[in-house]
């Protein structure tokens, strides 16, 4: 490794290098290489069995890879053992010894490492009052919230001060309330202390509201690995498409090309224009169309309206014909399911009084701006 590649992998608390791990004939990380820069909350998200815990496991330390290397800040950790690892690892299920009160549960590790009895309580304190529990160290778990048991569990990891914090799926046996509460302080205490995060979870919402980086992984591969916002925006792939967020996946035809756009002839004679992704779509071809539910626009259907292709051009915009299925009430939204041929597709409208009401059975023309819908070859799974 030359000098500037030593000073690229030491400003990362995290390299992972072509990572494997099989188990009988189950590849379950499979070729895996990734970075970490110092500070960062990234997050590993995909489905159940993909490869996410095992992964996990590996950079802790109890999973040894059968190729690959791991470096925690510029060292390799394949001859350390879990204890010797400057990592810490927070469980969905807390385990605070429950006879200890909150100061004994943050002191525990801290006695291992045979940290003096001074030092001991100033960082105690310290900890305490960066996750809000200041003057509650003499409480017992039994006596605290949820939220306040999940943040004596961070403080515990914390107070060691390791390079890496790993968090297993940590909010899953939270309900919906705390869970949603606990998020937005996750991400409030990784800026506070400056720990790089490593967080794994099936929850895309966990996911994209804290973290800094995403790494979509299926069948033990990163699919993707971007900002939030960009898996949101611009997905890369069919999987990361329809697994972040909610997304509307329609099956068509290539029947027109036009530079990087293709026309898509959908179920119900419909035309649309959309973004082609991945190898390029021939005509002919059959592709799988992505549309995100708020990104339609719906008007009622006049007579004229559509052109005899089922599609008219309107500035950025590409109109189809559908018809209401039903429409759902969902808080700040109407959710609004539709009908396109043989394919249902959903649109979200805002709650406001200029919000048409659509009814079953009505139809009406759809529009979205023609980047928004993304086009990628083959039919996907």
């Amino acid at each position: 490794m030359t000098s500037s590649q030593d000073s690229a992998t030491t400003a990362c608390d995290l390299v992972c290098q072509h990572l494997v791990r099989a188990f009988g004939a189950h590849q379950a990380v499979d070729d895996v290489s990734f970075e970490v820069p110092a500070g960062r909350f990234f997050s590993i998200l995909g489905p159940s069995g993909c490869g996410k815990t095992t992964l996990l496991r590996m950079l802790a330390g109890f999973e040894t890879p059968d190729a690959g290397d791991i470096l925690i800040q510029g060292r390799s950790m394949l001859p350390v053992p879990p204890n010797r690892r400057p990592v810490n690892l927070v469980f969905q299920q807390l385990a605070l010894f429950p006879s200890m009160t909150v100061a004994e549960n943050i002191a525990y590790g801290l006695k291992r490492h045979k940290v003096p009895a001074s030092a001991r309580r100033q960082r105690i304190d310290e900890v305490l009052a960066q996750v809000g529990l200041d003057g509650l160290g003499h409480r017992q778990p039994a006596a605290l919230s949820g939220g306040q048991r999940q943040r004596v569990a961070l403080a515990r990891c914390l107070v060691l001060r390791p390079a890496l914090l790993l968090l297993d799926e940590p909010l899953g046996a939270l309900d919906l309330k705390l869970r949603e509460q606990m998020k937005v302080e996750l991400k409030h205490l990784q800026q506070a202390f400056g720990t790089t995060f490593v967080y794994i979870t099936h929850d895309q919402s966990e996911a994209m509201v804290m973290s800094d980086q995403v790494a979509v992984m299926r069948e033990g591969r990163f699919e993707q690995v971007d900002t939030p916002e960009a898996l949101y925006h611009d997905p890369q792939t069919p999987f990361v498409a329809g697994f972040v967020g909610d997304n509307n996946q329609l099956e068509g035809v290539v029947e027109r090309q036009e530079g990087g756009q293709v026309g898509v002839r959908l179920s119900g004679n419909n035309l649309v224009m959309a973004q082609c992704l991945g190898p390029a779509a021939s005509v002919g071809d059959q592709v799988s169309l992505f549309i995100r539910p708020e990104f339609i626009r719906m008007t009622p259907l006049s007579s004229g309206s559509l052109s005899a292709d089922g599609m008219q051009p309107e500035g950025s915009s590409m109109h189809c014909q559908a018809e209401v299925v039903t429409t759902l009430f969902d808080g700040a939204n109407s959710r609004v399911e539709l009908r396109i041929g043989r394919q249902t597709l959903m649109a979200r409208l805002p709650q406001d009084a200029s919000s048409v009401h659509f009814h079953p059975g009505e139809w009406v023309a759809l529009s979205w701006a023609t980047e928004k819908a993304r086009v990628f070859s083959g039919w996907a799974s």
